[in-house]
């Protein structure tokens, strides 16, 4: 049952753009004595969840923290087994997505990652181009600080070949650079597992984002959860340096 109360005229629309840091995986594993990648297959069904909630809930973008550049330092078989469940995933799941008006988008580095996982990402942002229900953006071998590097080494190199005035250089400028520009920022920031940091996700994006951290592990996490945390942000006063009306 859902926490959201049905909709009204007075209903509060929901936040256009949510951001997830799917976390706990491994915890929720080990604390029931099974290997960390039981967690992540676990952890696959939840984000079943969350993209269906969102889309119910209408959410119009969301997006998820798959694979932080840091994660590369895990050990190969955790490594491994997490891009063997990306590979299922894809080819699993991108037909229903697109008949459920998800559009898939990647964002972060593509170096690194697989051939044909690479192939499985393309196919599944040209078969859900079109679709705009809900934007499902997926952060994969990404860094928030190598983001924002790599925007100003691009602004660097513009200006140093003349195209660029330095002192044209503003915060939409630098924007403009990031892997999504056309993407919103996001207005609500989930993390699960108990932690309270945001670990180099989406460092430019998140400056007014209102955060909700969950004591559940990510394999926990239902459309309950989602329901629950789209309430909270709705008993936020969202002042962005302002003061209150």
């Amino acid at each position: 049952m859902s926490h959201l109360p049905a909709p009204s005229d007075d209903t509060p629309p929901p936040p256009l753009h949510v951001a997830v840091i799917m976390d706990g995986n491994g915890r929720w594993a080990q604390a029931r004595g099974l290997p960390r990648v039981a967690g992540h297959r676990r952890g696959a069904e939840a984000v079943r969840a969350c993209v269906k909630g969102a889309a119910r809930h209408g959410v119009t973008h969301l997006t998820l923290f798959a694979f932080s550049s840091e994660n590369w330092r895990r050990p190969r078989d955790e490594v491994s087994a997490l891009m063997g469940l990306l590979r299922l995933y894809l080819r699993n799941e991108v037909a229903e997505l697109a008949r459920e008006g998800v559009c898939v988008r990647m964002i972060g580095e593509r170096t690194r990652i697989d051939a044909d996982i690479l192939d499985l990402i393309n196919d599944a942002e040209q078969r859900t181009a079109g679709n705009s229900r809900l934007i499902l953006t997926v952060a994969l071998n990404y860094g928030g600080r190598a983001e924002i590097a790599r925007a100003a080494r691009r602004l660097a190199t513009a200006a140093a070949a003349g195209h660029l005035d330095p002192d044209s250089i503003d915060e939409d400028r630098l924007g403009a650079e990031l892997y999504a520009p056309d993407l919103p920022d996001p207005d609500l920031l989930i993390r699960t597992s108990g932690e309270q940091r945001i670990s180099n996700f989406l460092l430019w994006q998140l400056a007014y984002a209102e955060m909700v951290f969950l004591d559940v592990a990510w394999p926990d996490f239902t459309e309950d959860h989602l329901a629950g945390a789209l309430v909270d942000f709705h008993q936020r006063d969202r002042r962005y340096g302002a003061l209150s009306g």
